[in-house]
């Protein structure tokens, strides 16, 4: 069986085909984050530091460190912050340090440039997966010595040149090609994790479809581990998780191995609080005074004041539990049990406190 190895420096994850499915936290990544950004261009790492700690109580196995921050205030001060060689590499390095300071699972270090990714591998401790390199020439050269100085696995992403095909075929023969070229270089296809790239579905009707067939191919003949960005399927879309939560589990079933996501369900907003309380007043719906914020967004559907594991991380749990990966459903008994109340501890039977047992 394939398997790709990646360390903390306590802790070891096994990405592979008889293996629980890898769930590859995505938030610290200031892409689209405004605030996050925001933060990072003033030193301040307290949103890293509780998203790091979310996503791995919601059951992240690995978390994606990725340090294409954009310093536009600093950028009008000192014009080599326009460079991402600049800023990156000093980033990198700062995110991985504070991040293993808080968390004890294995990191991805995601960026384009390679100086960050040369950063995020020195201060990383243990074997971390590097996040990314495609099938074009220039990122060849530059990613892959460096995946093999540093002995770690890499994701692979099916494009070249030409961009990114639809036509599976074509992204099957990308992903290929770097699995052979990764060989020249001494790294083995169990430490190459290929991203098929998931296309949206309400902008290409038959995106699961191939995606599915792509994930057996892949499997069947490179022996390759998969991953993807897993909401990238249901972009666009109403009900995003809905979408996210059938994909998940049936591309678990083609094969696909791990997933970069998000493994947390945001606590509820403040504005869909208010409005859910308006619409109840005006559907002459009596709220009790003494209601709490959790017990009203529980009642009225908003979810939870806190953040939690998301509904994909439960769909695959169960997954996990339906392919023998979760042997005894251990791990789905675990997700779906009570959370112990504060004050109280778990007892004999259930009960609160339990008996203690007399001394002879």
């Amino acid at each position: 069986m394939t398997q790709t190895i990646v360390e903390s420096k306590t802790k070891t994850a096994i990405i592979g085909f008889d293996q629980p499915f890898c769930v590859i936290g995505e938030r610290i990544n200031p892409t689209g984050r405004r605030i996050l950004n925001e933060q990072l261009e003033q030193g301040n790492f307290e949103m890293v530091k509780s998203d790091a700690l979310a996503q791995v109580a919601a059951g992240a196995t690995m978390l994606d460190i990725n340090s294409g921050a954009v310093f536009k205030n600093k950028m009008a001060e000192d014009v080599r912050y326009a460079d991402n060689n600049f800023v990156e590499p000093p980033l990198m390095k700062e995110l991985v340090s504070l991040v293993q300071g808080v968390v004890d699972v294995p990191l991805c270090i995601d960026s384009s440039v390679p100086g960050a990714l040369q950063a995020g591998l020195e201060a990383c401790e243990g074997r971390p997966l590097v996040n990314s390199v495609t099938g074009e020439e220039e990122k060849l050269e530059q990613v892959l010595p460096l995946c093999a100085k540093y002995n770690v696995p890499v994701v692979a992403i099916s494009n070249d040149e030409t961009g990114i095909s639809e036509d599976p075929d074509v992204r099957f023969a990308v992903a290929k090609m770097i699995v052979e070229r990764a060989a020249d270089h001494g790294i083995p296809a169990h430490d190459i994790v290929v991203d098929p790239l998931v296309m949206p579905i309400g902008a290409m009707a038959t995106a699961g479809q191939q995606v599915f067939t792509l994930v057996r191919k892949l499997r069947e003949e490179l022996g390759v581990n998969t991953t993807c960005g897993a909401s990238n399927i249901s972009f666009g879309l109403p009900n995003r998780h809905g979408i996210n939560n059938a994909f998940l589990p049936m591309a678990m079933g083609a094969g696909m191995t791990s997933a970069i996501m998000n493994p947390i369900a945001l606590p509820a907003k403040q504005a869909d609080k208010d409005a859910k309380r308006a619409e109840a007043a005006a559907a002459g719906i009596v709220i009790p005074d003494g209601m709490d914020d959790e017990t009203f967004c529980q009642l009225f559907g908003l979810g939870s004041t806190k953040a939690r594991a998301g509904k994909e991380m439960e769909a695959i749990r169960a997954a996990n539990f339906l392919t023998n990966n979760d042997p005894h459903g251990g791990d789905w008994i675990k997700f779906n049990k009570p959370p112990v109340k504060a004050g109280e501890e778990e007892g004999r039977g259930g009960r609160a406190g339990g008996r203690r047992r007399r001394r002879a």
